[in-house]
């Protein structure tokens, strides 16, 4: 795809003037004055600096736009809390009362269906076709409500390799940033079906393809600023288009800056996971994007002491399945058939490949939690335990063991062997 505007460096970071210069080229092009504006962005658990972006574009559109409202595309997550939302768009409460009063932040409900609205319904014929027959029932599609109430959507998309999407950004702002849990439920569950070491970091995937379908029953015009961050935050790269020209574009610089290579297998790799992960829900990318490099039989060790819940919003039914490699699911589907596809995904995505022959389950590789949940939780959902404190980071970065690798930022950069 080559219709999207914009530029990038994997060398030299896009300065704010840079950002600010695309931006208005992109927008420029659109009459937006006194028009209805939503704008998705992502939640804290990202890395990207919406606060940049949330100041380019009020400077640009804030006095000629009917409104110009933000919805924090959160998916399953939990809502922000105000305090943490204004740090994450960079402005306090007072400033939202006054300098920016007419910007309305909005959080999206998954889970409430007065705050959905069923958009269409996608073929189970387009599903089989989509999918190459790995799944093929009827799938309908919700969205947030408030999308349809706006006369053009932006997308503010962060571009890195995702367990479910290969990459992330484009249309996942829509669905699952802000859509009903039937589409999120099947596409997460049709990656970990694939499985994660097969659909990381790869561009077209069964599950981009349905969720691009899926964002084509959206009735509102909509404009993406597709970018990648480095390690320490800074923009790499920024597109501006349609969410697909633009995610594709900003996807073949991630691939770039974002996936690692190491020469051989480690037997014992430790993930330091980064602050914004507070729970195992998000602190679990630290498997999705290690376990290629871990040897057989090795250890996957996920470090952070700041993890301190399964998930604050899945937690109960996490505890009552447990994590688990595909093949336990699929060996046993009467048992499971009922039980919610997106908890199935996030198990088997946290356990990893393996096989599950004779009633017996044999994951490829440990997986160790060295967090503050409590070892009996750890235990009870079939993972291992490990106090955090026992772990002597300044050895493992100076003085690492043979065989052993240390990862920090863990959950960011997707590592692969080979060179």
């Amino acid at each position: 795809m080559s219709g999207a505007l914009g530029t990038g460096s994997l060398e030299t970071p896009l300065g704010p003037a840079a950002i600010e210069e695309i931006c208005r080229e992109a927008l420029s092009a659109l009459d937006l004055r006194a028009k209805r504006i939503l704008v998705l962005i992502p939640d804290h658990t990202r890395h990207a600096p919406i606060d940049l972006f949330f100041q380019t574009l009020y400077r640009i559109l804030g006095r000629e736009a009917a409104c110009l409202d933000y919805l924090v595309a959160t998916g399953t997550h939990r809502a922000m809390e105000p305090e943490r939302l204004y740090r994450h768009i960079g402005i306090t409460p007072d400033e939202h009362r006054t300098a920016y009063k007419n910007v309305r932040l909005i959080a999206h409900e998954h889970d409430n269906p007065a705050a959905l609205r069923r958009i269409g319904t996608i073929p189970g014929s387009e599903i089989r076709a989509l999918t190459g027959g790995l799944f093929g029932e009827d799938i309908p599609v919700s969205i947030n409500r408030a999308v349809l109430e706006y006369d053009h959507v932006i997308i503010v998309s962060p571009v890195v390799p995702h367990e479910a999407m290969g990459f992330a950004g484009g249309n996942k702002y829509f669905f699952p940033g802000v859509g009903g849990l039937d589409i999120i439920e099947t596409f997460h569950w049709l990656a970990a079906v694939i499985t994660n070491p097969a659909v990381n970091g790869v561009k077209d995937t069964p599950t981009r393809r349905v969720i691009d379908r899926a964002a084509a029953l959206v009735p509102v015009p909509r404009t993406c600023f597709a970018f990648a961050v480095d390690d320490r935050n800074r923009v790499s790269c920024l597109f501006a288009g349609t969410p697909e020209e633009a995610w594709s574009r900003a996807a073949d610089y991630s691939a770039r800056l974002h996936i690692r290579h190491i020469g051989s297998p480690a037997e014992r790799v430790l993930g330091v996971t980064p602050d914004i992960y507070e729970e195992l829900w998000v602190g679990g990318k630290a498997m999705y994007k290690l376990e290629p490099v871990v040897a057989d039989g090795g250890e996957l060790i996920i470090y952070g002491p700041q993890i301190r819940e399964i998930s604050f919003v899945h937690g109960e039914a996490i505890r009552r399945i447990g994590y688990h490699v595909r093949d336990f699911f699929l060996g046993q589907w009467e048992r499971f058939r009922g039980e919610p596809k997106l908890i199935l995904a996030h198990s088997t995505n946290v356990r990893g490949v393996g096989t599950f022959t004779g009633g017996v389950e044999r994951p490829r590789i440990a997986v160790t939690l060295a967090t503050s949940i409590p070892e009996e939780v750890c235990r009870g959902v079939n993972l291992g335990y490990r106090d955090p404190r026992s772990i002597d980071l300044e050895a493992w970065r100076h003085h690492p063991s043979g065989g052993d690798l240390l990862v920090e930022n863990a959950g960011q950069d997707l590592y692969r062997l080979g060179s």
